[in-house]
């Protein structure tokens, strides 16, 4: 299994930064693309950001030009990096990761793994 670690998140006023980690840690043998995804009351979940294992991103528009998704590799942790913050931009930020792990005494195929969410809320 994989254990997502989420961190960063809090309270900020509008045209603030914050910054998240999402450190990934278990017998992780390969890990494919990792990202971002929130969810605010009410709505769906949607992709905030996303990062292959070669450094390709992909950015909601909505955050496009604003947002920065990096990842380090040999730490197996991802980052969001978020300026220019709106109160849009309230909401519980989920890390995502796809990998392949071991498990039931094998390794698994790509599996999908999710942190706990970490809330970031900015006022105006």
């Amino acid at each position: 299994q994989v254990q997502l670690v989420e961190s960063g998140g809090g309270l900020v006023q509008a045209g603030g930064s914050l910054r998240l980690s999402c450190a990934a840690s278990g017998r992780i043998f390969s890990m494919n693309g990792m990202g971002w995804y929130r969810q605010a009351p009410g709505k769906q979940r949607e992709l905030v950001a996303a990062i292959t294992s070669g450094g390709g991103t992909n950015y909601a528009d909505s955050v496009k030009d604003r947002f920065t998704i990096s990842r380090d590799n040999a730490k197996n942790t991802v980052y969001l990096q978020m300026n220019s913050l709106k109160p849009e931009d309230t909401a519980v930020y989920y890390c995502n990761a796809n990998a392949r792990v071991w498990m039931e005494g094998t390794w698994s195929n790509y599996l999908d793994f999710w942190g706990q969410g970490t809330l970031v809320t900015v006022s105006s």
